[in-house]
Order: C-alpha cells, then structure tokens, then sequence
C-alpha cells in the first residue's frame, strides 16, 4: 500500500482494488494518465468511486486526470508491513514524504496493544521498551497503533554498525557538494513523530548519542551548533528480542548487553508475548480471507499444534518453538500451493532435521486427532512426542 499526495494535498491511499484499476488502464491505454467516461466503462462495469470524488481532484469536468498516480515522477513511499517497493526510488528523510503507516485490513490487535496506544494517543514523551519472542508482534503493534492514530513513525532498523551519523545525520555530497543531511531521529523530532527503534539490542555503544534524547531534552548537532527541540507529541519506541542483557543461549546471536544508563531512560518495559489461541486464530483467519476461502479447521490445527510446541517450550522441554509469524507463513503457503503438509514442511525447513520432523510428526497426530477444541489427552500424546 502506498500514499500519494495529490496537487490539492489531499492523501490517497493506494490498495489492492485501486492498484488493479490502474493497472488494468495502463494495459489498456499505455501512456494516458487523462481519461473519459467512456474510456473506463471500456474496461469495468462503472467508474470507480474514488475517481469520482472530488476531494482528491481527479475529476474534471467530463474527463478524469489520473497524472499523479500512473506518473513515473509521483511521490510515493510504501507504509505497510509488506513492503512495496515504488516505481522511483524516494527519499523518507524529505519534509514533504509523510510516513503514516496505512491499516492492515487483516490487523487484529492483542497483548499490549492497548497500553502502548494510549501512551502514543497522550501526546506525552515517555520511551518505551518492547521486549519478546521473534514473530509475535512487535513492531507491527507499533506500526498499527501509529496507523489508527494517524501518526508518523520513522521506524530505524538497528545493527551492530548504526552509529551517529545514521541516526542524527552527517555530510554527504549532494550534487558534487557537501551538504548536512539530518537522520531519520531528527527529522522524527522536527515533525513530532513517533521514532521506532528496531532491535535495539542489535546496536553498539555508538547509540548512546541518544542519551539526551531519550531524556526528551532534545539535541545539539554539533556540526553545525544547532540545537533541536523535539516537537509536540515526539516520543521513541524501542523493540528488542532481550532485556538489553544479552543472550546467552544462542537463539538470538548478535544481541548485545546494552548500557545501562541507556537502559534506565526508558521509562517502561512491556514484555510481548504469542496470542492465546482464540485470538491466534482470527488472526490466520483474516490472513487466509485476504486471497479466497477460509479453512476453518485448518487454521484451527495449526493453532493448536502451535499451542502444544510453546507449552513444551516454556517447560525447558525443546529449544525451539512456532511463532505467530512462522504460522502466517505457512498460511500464505498454502494459498499458493493448497496442499496443507507442503506448506508446513516447507515453512519448517528452516529447523534441524530432527526438530521439523518432531513438529511434522506432532502436526500429524494433532490433524488426526483434534476435534474443535483441544483435546487434552490428544495434547499430553503429542507433548510426549515432542520431549
């Protein structure tokens, strides 16, 4: 999904139905953007509705000016959790690219959502923590919560090599010049943006150049003397698979011990954890609705197959365990191929041997056995399985 602004400056929001619309036109009519009546009810039924409406300035009299949505120049960036990448490449950093993340149709919210909401909503500057299991979440809150509430997110991926000129800016040349280009986390303050920082454990000591940031005090670029004010409604989200103490067993590699006085200005810490069942099934449900039919007992084997492996997890009894993530994985999987084992397999590849076949040979007993809900003894016959 992608937003456009238009010559009137209204925001379009592009989806799945208007995407196909256009595209249909431009095989249709290569190299038209401006159309008629006529020429749209060559190719569907009616003329949509959002071309008709005038707030976004399509509609011109009798003809309809497409321009700024089939020109190769319109300003574009994508703002969903599926990325799509846009014809011409944009710069994220220009003041006139707003990054509202668009709704998920298929979003259902659970675990924090809520509290993490009203803290964005309160327009208060109060950093927070979000630590949790990969594939269950996270970011995607975030995201959602900006989305609903309208708000701006410069989401900055963190690694080992982010230091200060990636956050805050530095020099570049800029058409054979060397010009001051400022960071997605100043560009956040100047615009009252929400700043997610993700996988924060991943980061060095260089991101200790946020100290006076997170204590919402602000920053002096010291290249250029300039200080900067975080505007009204600036607040930073950090998400991490650890505390910010490291990892010792190897499931997060790269994870580092965070300082601790970088730590202690993060006013909360909220652990994330995998949907209960219930909700974990609306979840595959609406992800499976988006392309056709839903398989309504499928999606509800594969939560509690998923449910038996976390519960042994937890135990201590097996080092692995099936995220939400992986579970959509496998539903988009069977989308494509219909065919319920492949796709399981397929996703599970990414185990050892020895753990995909144990989870293989689990899914078989849950697929043969489990009947709406689950049964328990069907559950202790599968935990044995697993230990």
């Amino acid at each position: 999904m992608k937003t456009l602004y238009n010559p009137n400056g209204d925001v379009f929001k592009m989806n799945d139905d208007r995407v196909n619309v256009l595209e249909e036109l431009k095989s249709k009519f290569p190299g038209q953007t401006i159309f008629t009546k006529e020429d749209f009810l060559s190719v569907f039924d009616s003329i949509p509705g959002w071309a008709k409406h005038r707030p976004y300035g399509f509609r011109n009299g009798d003809t309809y000016d497409l321009t700024t949505l089939l020109s190769p120049a319109s300003k574009v960036v994508p703002i969903t959790s599926q990325p799509v990448a846009p014809e011409q490449p944009v710069n994220v950093l220009e003041d006139d690219v707003s990054l509202v993340p668009a709704k998920m149709s298929n979003f259902v919210p659970f675990g924090n959502f809520k509290d993490i909401k009203k803290i964005i909503e309160s327009g208060i500057f109060f950093p927070v923590f979000i630590t949790g299991l990969s594939g269950n979440g996270k970011t995607l809150m975030v995201e959602q919560v900006c989305a609903q509430l309208k708000r701006e997110m410069f989401r900055v991926n963190i690694t080992i090599e982010t230091d200060e000129d990636d956050l805050i800016g530095g020099h570049t040349l800029v058409n054979g010049n060397l010009e001051y280009r400022e960071g997605p986390v100043l560009k956040a303050m100047r615009k009252g943006a929400v700043l997610l920082l993700d996988e924060v454990d991943l980061g060095s000591n260089k991101l200790m150049c946020l100290q006076s940031i997170l204590e919402g005090k602000g920053y002096l670029i010291k290249k250029t003397g300039e200080y900067v004010f975080p505007a009204p409604g600036f607040t930073i989200v950090a998400t991490a698979n650890t505390k910010g103490q490291g990892n010792e067993d190897g499931k997060f590699i790269g994870t580092q011990i965070m300082n601790e006085a970088m730590l202690e200005r993060f006013a909360i810490t909220v652990e994330q954890t995998y949907p209960n069942v219930a909700v974990e099934k609306t979840i595959l449900q609406k992800e499976m609705a988006l392309s056709g039919e839903v398989d309504s007992e499928f999606v509800q084997k594969l939560t509690d197959w998923a449910d038996v492996i976390r519960r042994t997890y937890m135990d201590g009894a097996i080092e692995e365990v099936i995220s939400t993530r992986r579970l959509v994985h496998i539903v988009r999987a069977f989308r494509m191929f219909n065919d319920k084992m492949k796709s399981i397999s397929m996703c599970l590849n990414r185990f050892d041997n020895e753990t995909r076949d144990s989870f293989l040979d689990l899914y078989t007993k849950v697929d043969e056995n489990a009947l709406e809900g689950v049964d328990e003894t069907v559950i202790e016959d599968a935990e044995d399985t697993l230990i």
